[in-house]
């Protein structure tokens, strides 16, 4: 049995693993061959880049680019390193640019990422919501990453973004989902309405159980970056992820046994063979 794609605007998505292109370092210099073969690992059909960030092109002349199929990867422009919505505009603005002329179908996608502060990451609601009015109106696809709290997700929600994505933890923290609580919220209040409704769990992802639990509250996807790139081995860790999120996927939809306090018996205590009497 396979995982249906997912939808997300109107595009067909087969994999709901949503891996990032970034920190794929060997002796302190990017190593793109690493990222191309542990992104073939996942198993992945998008892709993130971090338009600001990233350098396209190393010291020897290398662009990340070269390196990703742009037949069978959909590039997401991420807006990374942004603290500002008039900075995620304009980055917004530039990944459309760079696509558009590689006539990749992520051209009109984005990947909103704005951030409160360079310690935690953490995205700043107010300027998060100013730049996804303003990429709404400029047509964009907006995904928009999010703090895992159910009103700022609605409110994302109700502007027009396509896919919300709220934190597991904050970002590279390897923490996976600390507030499954919140996250449960969101998928309800968002899927209310709208069932197809995309949410898929972003950032905090540090090994592959962190996926399947991500996977198992009803998230739709994942996206990961640092789980991947900062394993020891970063291909066999993608490997893990592809699999981790098939079995969250089957596993919610299987429905858990619940939780109690006292053990049950695998086997009926009816009908069991009588003890024999002392003699």
């Amino acid at each position: 049995m396979e995982i249906p794609p997912l939808n997300i605007a109107g595009f067909s998505i087969r994999s709901r693993l949503f891996v990032g292109t970034g920190k794929y370092v060997r002796g302190g210099e990017p190593d793109y061959e690493l990222m191309r073969d542990a992104l073939a690992a996942a198993d992945c059909q998008v892709v993130t880049v971090a338009v600001r960030r990233e350098r396209l092109y190393d010291k020897q002349g290398r662009s990340l680019l070269d390196f990703l199929d742009l037949k069978r990867y959909t590039i997401l422009p991420n807006t990374a390193g942004c603290f500002t919505a008039d900075d995620a505009v304009r980055a917004a603005r530039l990944g459309r640019e760079l696509l558009e002329g590689l006539d990749n179908p992520g051209a009109k996608w984005v990947k909103l990422e704005v951030l409160g502060d360079k310690k935690t990451l953490l995205p700043d609601p107010i300027e998060t919501v100013r730049a996804a009015e303003a990429l709404l109106k400029e047509g964009f696809i907006v995904l928009a990453y999010a703090n895992d709290d159910p009103i700022l997700c609605q409110r994302l929600k109700t502007l027009g973004c396509a896919s919300v994505m709220p934190l597991g933890s904050p970002i590279g923290s390897g923490q996976g989902v600390l507030n499954p609580n919140n996250i449960r919220i969101i998928l309800e209040q968002l899927k209310a309405d709208d069932p197809e409704y995309p949410v898929i769990v972003d950032a905090g992802v540090g090994t592959a159980s962190d996926v399947a639990i991500a996977m198992e509250l009803g998230a739709d996807g994942v996206l990961l970056n640092t789980g991947i790139a900062g394993a020891r081995d970063p291909v066999a860790m993608a490997r893990a992820m592809r699999n981790a999120l098939e079995a969250g996927y089957f596993a919610f939809r299987a429905g858990r046994i619940p939780r109690k306090l006292y053990a049950t018996a695998s086997s009926p205590l009816e009908g069991r063979i009588a003890p024999v009497a002392p003699r």
